[in-house]
Order: C-alpha cells, then sequence, then structure tokens
C-alpha cells in the first residue's frame, strides 16, 4: 500500500503523497508509464528522475522545435509540466488535443493560459506553501543585505580595501516601516520575520484582511508614502504588471529601498533603474527582472542595489518539496483522485 505523511496543516493542503514509494501497489506499472508528460524546460534533476519512473517522459527542450515535437508526439501527452519560465501558453495548449493537465513547478501561475485551459477544461496545479519560508527569508535577507550593504562589504574586503580605511556606515534594519504589496502566503510570511525585527507592519491588497492588525492602504502610492520599505509578494496578473511605477518609486523616496521577491514585470525596470541611477530611491533588493535572464546593465555598479538570479525558493529541500508535489498531483489527477493543490 502506498503511504502518506503530514506535511503541514495549511488551508490549500494537509496531505502530500510520499512519492518515493509511489503507487506501484496500486495501479500496474504499464498504465501509468503509458501517461506521456511533457516538461518545457529543464527544472529539476530530481523532478526529472521522478517524472521518468513513472510516466513517458518528454523534453520539450531536447527537440528542434515545437512544430516537430508536435507532428511526432502530440497524440501522447496528456500533461505538462512547466515553471517560471516556460508554463504552457495557448499555442502549446492548442498543440496537444490530449492535454488532460499542466502542472506548475512554480506557484506563479503567469506562464500559464488559465482561460484556454478552463475552455477546455484541463486542469492546473501549482506548488504552493512548500516554497513560502523561503521566499519570505529571501526577501528579509534583502532588506538586511541592502540596508546594511553586505555585498559591497564584501567586495571591500576582497579588493584589500580595508587596509586603507574602514567602510562607511550602512543603514539600520531593524524598527523600519515595511509596506507588503499582496498579503497573502508569501506576504504575511514577511510580515511575520520582519515583525520580530521590530518593523511596522502596512499592506496593500484587493481587499482588506479581516484577520490582521497590519495597516490598511487601498492605494499603493499611499502605502509606498509611508514605507521605508517596499515589498512586492503578490501574483502577476495584467491589474498588477507594473504596479510599481514612478509615482510608487518617488512616493517611497531617496531614503527608501524596494525589495522585489515577486516577478520582474511588476516592477516599471526602466524607471526603477532612472531613480537608483538618479538617487530618487534609496536602494534594491531584487531576485526577479522583467527580462530574465538579461538585468540592466547599469545596475551592476551601484553598491545600493543587491541581485540575485531568481533563486527565492531554490533550496534543497524546497525544490524536492515542489518536485514531489507536482508529481503527487499528476498521479492524483490519473488515479481520479482529487487533486492536491488545484487551481483550474
Amino acid at each position: 500500500m502506498f503511504g502518506f505523511f503530514q506535511y503541514k496543516q495549511f488551508g490549500w493542503w494537509s496531505l502530500i503523497l510520499k512519492t518515493g514509494s509511489g503507487f506501484q501497489d496500486f495501479i500496474t506499472p504499464t498504465e501509468m508509464e503509458n501517461v506521456g508528460v511533457l516538461m518545457t524546460c529543464p527544472m529539476s534533476a530530481y523532478l526529472e528522475q521522478e517524472l521518468e519512473k513513472r510516466f513517458t517522459l518528454f523534453k520539450l527542450w531536447e527537440n528542434p522545435s515545437r512544430t516537430e515535437f508536435s507532428a511526432r508526439y502530440a497524440d501522447s501527452v496528456k500533461a505538462v509540466v512547466g515553471n517560471t519560465k516556460l508554463g504552457a501558453d495557448s499555442a502549446l495548449i492548442d498543440s496537444l488535443p490530449r492535454l488532460e493537465i499542466v502542472a506548475s513547478y512554480s506557484v506563479g501561475l503567469d506562464k500559464i493560459d488559465l482561460n484556454k485551459c478552463k475552455e477546455r477544461g484541463i486542469r492546473v496545479t501549482n506548488t504552493p506553501d512548500v516554497l513560502t519560508d523561503d521566499v519570505a527569508d529571501v526577501a528579509i535577507g534583502l532588506a538586511l543585505a541592502t540596508f546594511r550593504k553586505i555585498c559591497a562589504s564584501d567586495g571591500f574586503v576582497r579588493r584589500g580595501l580595508w587596509r586603507n580605511g574602514d567602510f562607511k556606515l550602512a543603514t539600520k534594519f531593524s524598527g523600519k516601516s515595511m509596506g507588503i504589496v499582496g498579503l497573502g502566503r508569501i506576504g504575511s510570511a514577511i510580515a511575520k520575520r520582519a515583525s520580530a525585527f521590530g518593523c511596522t507592519i502596512s499592506y496593500h491588497s484587493r481587499t482588506k484582511k479581516q484577520n490582521t492588525n497590519y495597516t490598511y492602504y487601498s492605494n499603493i502610492v499611499d502605502l509606498a508614502a509611508n514605507s521605508q520599505i517596499l515589498v512586492v509578494a503578490c501574483a502577476l496578473t495584467e491589474e498588477t504588471r507594473h504596479i510599481v511605477n514612478r509615482e510608487v518609486i518617488d512616493a517611497l523616496g531617496p531614503k527608501g529601498i524596494l525589495i522585489n521577491i515577486g516577478r520582474g514585470p511588476h516592477v516599471d525596470e526602466c524607471e526603477l533603474v532612472s531613480a537608483l541611477r538618479e538617487g530618487r530611491l534609496g536602494g534594491a533588493g531584487l531576485d526577479v527582472f522583467e527580462n530574465e535572464p538579461d538585468v540592466p546593465e547599469s545596475l551592476f555598479g551601484l553598491e545600493n542595489v543587491v541581485l540575485l538570479p531568481h533563486v527565492g525558493s531554490d533550496t534543497v529541500e524546497t525544490s524536492k518539496a515542489m518536485a514531489d508535489l507536482v508529481v503527487s498531483n499528476l498521479e492524483f489527477h490519473f488515479l481520479k483522485k482529487p487533486l492536491l493543490t488545484p487551481v483550474v
């Protein structure tokens, strides 16, 4: 028999299938192995291994083109596994006539055409909760690194400059006022951590949250004007694209810093670069960018900016948990069981 283990008591799910044991005693190996699963791009070696154990795995990047792949294998694919780089757009969905489910190796859904999936009755899952702690940790790390100039200090020591004098004073993080754009799972986890540093918390979201004492602002400009740190932690939608624009940046001001662990397009990157170079914004800690992996080179020489290569959830533990959840959702779907983390 297959086993279950308790992971965490979250709203979306509380039971994760122990994928190490799989369903080999529950269904025949042949039935599961005949299910075609398409990975859109390289993600996790462990995820690839687990998918190959259970399904017929196709790797889109190993084919010369989508057209050639579709011509050869379209009728074999019943599931797509995507991530923040390449999910399932309208063209890919249309090219797979037998597609039943899209499983995202990510919490974000902006790379999936959800409307198309709804039209065709295609199920969609993501990986919430398991990455919350890591992303929240990175947000606090970015704030600390930006205010305390940790990266610049490291370079100061490595270049042997300490012998010539002390490093210039940085700015305190504890006790700052933090505004969070999006008080969902990740935003709430960031607020909890920042509160431990004595930070006062306020937030902006579509609606006011009922079970919190944090200050609510219905207008993001007002939130920025009353914050020394502005953290972007909301989902990327057409409404939130460039939600951080010039007006918001100027409201945050020359002593404020912007932390983005959401998605690059949340921020008008051109306006952000200009504000940092002109001194209209105090600093920024960025894990995401508008055109990843391309990053504006004008940011490279700024000591008040900390740049990460979209690694907010990239830890050994979380990557494995995300992979297990992707695989479990696929197995549950093909066993006609309720999905663990359904979106559509």
